[in-house]
């Protein structure tokens, strides 16, 4: 059952069979439907979420009414808004399955004592925060310094499955264009 989240963390640290049974007795797994929401503004974030199948969006609410995709997650990908997590404070995002999904959820609270249990939980967390914000870095850099056209053809290209599993309006606000402007590139690469 557990079995996705445990090779993945095994991709990063060892882990002993009595620390992956410390762990998998941790954990929960929840069927998430097709456009329910793990997460709504003005809520807490109390969890982090693994998605063992599936496609999750973050995003928010612009001040102008628009919806605002700031990240993507599938199979494999962690996912949660870390601001709301480790501040305790209300999320400003929505976190939202785009398809009938599965999460594994590990609570903050039962993360802070698997982190006292099994250290080396720890630096699996880093490493992967560091690929996540390096990711995120490399977001920026393109928002700030590609053109929509550019930036369609580097993510089509880095993650076709997207292209295929997310909506067209979803890839466009992502992308910080018109779903007509990524209607007219998409037309123009066939």
């Amino acid at each position: 059952m557990f079995s996705e989240i445990v090779s993945h963390i095994r991709n990063y640290i060892t882990l002993t069979d009595e620390e992956v049974i410390l762990l998998t007795n941790a954990l929960e797994i929840k069927e998430v439907k097709k456009k329910e929401h793990l997460l709504k503004a003005g809520e807490v974030c109390n969890s982090n979420y693994f998605i063992t199948k599936g496609c999750f969006r973050l995003y928010l609410i612009t001040d102008k009414g628009a919806e605002q995709i700031v990240q993507f997650g599938i199979e494999n990908w962690w996912i949660t808004d870390y601001m709301s997590l480790k501040s305790g404070k209300p999320s400003e995002f929505y976190l939202q399955a785009t398809e009938d999904a599965q999460v594994v959820v590990l609570n903050k609270t039962i993360e802070e004592e698997l982190f006292a249990k099994i250290p080396q939980l720890e630096r699996y967390f880093r490493l992967v925060l560091e690929r996540a914000y390096s990711a995120q870095l490399s977001r920026i850099h393109y928002i700030f310094n590609l053109t929509g056209e550019e930036q369609y053809k580097l993510f089509s290209g880095q993650f076709p499955e997207f292209v295929q599993r997310v909506p067209q309006y979803m890839l466009a606000s992502f992308l910080g264009i018109t779903p007509e402007s990524l209607s007219r590139l998409r037309a123009k690469k066939d």
